[in-house]
């Protein structure tokens, strides 16, 4: 049997379902649910120094210890949680890394109080998605101006963990940014 074969950006073209899924149906792709730019932005924090597909993978571990993303339950988080997760195997175990996501859902909460909501904040500095037109994986940037511009607002709005090159990834995760390589068939559909 002949199997049309889609063409995918290079790092979405696995074998592992998980990160061929993340790449076909959320990477690129506007999702402005507050809820959803926590998430991402806790998964983006982690991800640094690891691999995508290590962060992917361990998702709903996140997702259970982390209070189902929501920044409100994270915000009350104290000292006797963050000792909790620090057992906890199914995640990450970092600190600092754990203390950056409960210090950015207390920033969040913040923010929202003065934009209305997250998405909003973010859209203050991009309106409409960005959609860039690369050709090969090597055209695709790892940080941009205006993530630059982002993170240092970011870090002046209480965020922490918040470099430009995670802001970049960020962006692209949540779709503000579409890198998507030209003659992905994601780059317009999925």
């Amino acid at each position: 049997m002949n199997e049309t074969r889609i063409f995918r950006c290079p790092w979405g073209d696995v074998q592992d379902a998980t990160v061929r899924n993340y790449h076909d149906h959320e990477w690129g792709k506007l999702n402005l649910d507050d809820q959803y730019l926590y998430e991402m932005l806790v998964l983006e924090l982690f991800q640094s120094g690891l691999s995508w597909a290590t962060i992917l993978h361990k998702r709903e571990n996140f997702r259970k210890a982390f209070k189902d993303f929501d920044a409100e339950k994270m915000a009350q988080m104290i000292d006797y949680d963050v000792g909790l997760l620090m057992q906890d195997k199914g995640i990450i175990r970092n600190h600092i890394k754990i203390n950056a996501a409960i210090k950015n859902a207390k920033a969040i909460l913040a923010v929202k109080k003065e934009y209305g909501s997250f998405a909003k904040y973010l859209q203050n500095f991009i309106p409409s998605p960005i959609v860039h037109h690369p050709d090969t994986i090597d055209e695709v940037p790892t940080t941009s101006d205006i993530a630059k511009q982002i993170a240092k607002q970011m870090k002046k709005d209480g965020f922490f963990f918040v470099g430009p090159v995670i802001i970049y990834s960020y962006l692209q995760g949540i779709g503000l940014i579409n890198d998507h390589l030209e003659d992905c068939y994601f780059k317009n559909n999925g």
